[in-house]
C-alpha cells in the first residue's frame, strides 16, 4: 500500500450498479484510512474515433462526454452520501478502463472497482477489467463483490511465499482498522495426492499432518502481531484445494485477501491461479496484493 499521506483511494466507475457498490466500499475505506477519494472514469470513445460532443441539432446536454460527466457526478454524490465530509474528486480520463486504472496505481493507496460493469456478460462471474487491474496494478486492488458482512473477520490466504507475506501485512492493517479479527488460512493437500481425483495415500497421520501445517502457518506469520499490536489473529489449516477452501471460507468473512502470486503458481502469470479462482468465486469482497515490480 502506498504509505504517502496524500495518496488517494481510487475507484473506477462506469455507471453500473456494480460500480456504485464499489464507490460505497471505496468511500468507506478512504474514510477509515483518512485518505481522499478519487473517482475515475476511463473514457474510451476518443480512442475509437467516435464523436463525443453533441450533434449540432441535438438537445442541450447530449453527447457521450456529457454522459460521462453525469455518471462521474453521480458517483461523487454517492460517495458524499456514504461518507459525509470526505475529500472527494472526480475525473474523466481518455483511455480504456483497465489501462486508466493501472495508470493511476503507482500513486494510489488502493484501487477499488466492481466485479463486473456495463457490457459485462452475465455468465462471467468476474469481469476482464477486474482481472486485468488486479494483475497489473502497482498497489493493492479491492474488488467489490458478494455480501457485505461488517461484523465478520478478515480472511487472508497464506502459503509461505513473499506474496502471501505482503498479503498478510495488508490484511492485518485492514483488520485492525475495522476492529475485527484476522483469520489466516492455509490450504494443504495430503502428501502424495495428485491429479483431478485427488487420490489419498493409503497411510498417513491426519492429526500429525494437520499439526505440522498449523506450525508452518505460525512460522510464516512470525512477527505479524508484533508489527500490528492490536491484531487478533487466528490460524487455520484446511485440507483441500486453495481456491475451493478460500471460496468456502469467504461465506463467513467480510473480506478475503490474497497475494497476486503464491507458491506453485506459473511464473509467467502475473495473477496466479489461486487469486483468479478467489476473484471468480468468493462470496465477499476480495483484495489482491502484489509485490512491487
Amino acid at each position: 500500500m502506498n504509505s504517502a499521506n496524500n495518496a488517494a483511494v481510487v475507484v473506477g466507475v462506469d455507471g453500473s450498479e456494480q460500480a456504485l457498490r464499489a464507490v460505497r466500499l471505496a468511500a468507506t475505506e478512504a474514510a477509515r484510512q483518512h485518505r481522499p477519494l478519487r473517482v475515475v472514469h476511463g473514457f474510451i470513445w476518443p480512442l475509437l474515433h467516435v464523436p463525443v460532443s453533441p450533434a449540432p441539432d441535438a438537445p442541450p446536454g447530449g453527447g457521450l462526454r456529457h454522459r460521462a460527466e453525469e455518471l462521474v457526478e453521480a458517483a461523487v454524490a454517492e460517495a458524499e452520501a456514504t461518507t459525509p465530509g470526505l475529500s472527494i474528486s472526480g475525473e474523466i480520463i481518455d483511455g480504456e478502463a483497465a489501462a486508466v486504472l493501472v495508470g493511476e496505481s503507482p500513486t494510489a493507496a488502493l484501487i477499488v472497482l466492481g466485479d463486473r460493469g456495463l457490457g459485462g456478460f452475465s455468465a462471467l462471474v468476474v469481469g476482464s477489467v477486474a482481472v486485468q487491474v488486479a494483475a497489473y496494478a502497482d498497489c493493492p486492488v479491492l474488488v467489490a463483490r458478494g455480501a457485505q458482512r461488517p461484523d465478520e473477520p478478515v480472511l487472508v490466504a497464506v502459503d509461505g511465499s513473499e506474496a502471501s507475506r505482503l498479503a498478510a501485512d495488508f490484511a492485518a492493517e485492514i483488520a485492525v482498522s475495522r476492529g475485527v479479527p484476522l483469520v489466516a488460512v492455509h490450504a494443504y493437500r495430503h502428501p502424495g495426492s495428485s491429479g483431478p481425483g485427488d487420490m489419498q495415500p493409503l497411510v498417513y497421520d491426519e492429526a500429525k499432518l494437520h499439526g505440522e501445517q498449523e506450525r508452518m502457518i505460525a512460522e510464516w506469520l512470525t512477527g505479524l502481531t508484533e508489527r500490528h499490536r492490536e491484531l487478533r489473529l487466528t490460524c487455520r489449516a484446511v485440507h483441500g484445494r486453495p481456491g475451493a477452501v478460500l471460496a468456502d471460507a469467504s461465506r463467513s468473512a467480510q473480506l478475503v485477501v490474497v497475494g497476486g502470486q503464491g507458491r506453485g503458481e506459473v511464473t509467467g502469470l502475473l495473477l496466479g491461479s489461486v487469486s483468479q479462482s478467489v476473484l471468480h468465486h468468493a462470496q465477499c469482497p476480495v483484495a489482491v496484493v502484489r509485490a512491487p515490480r
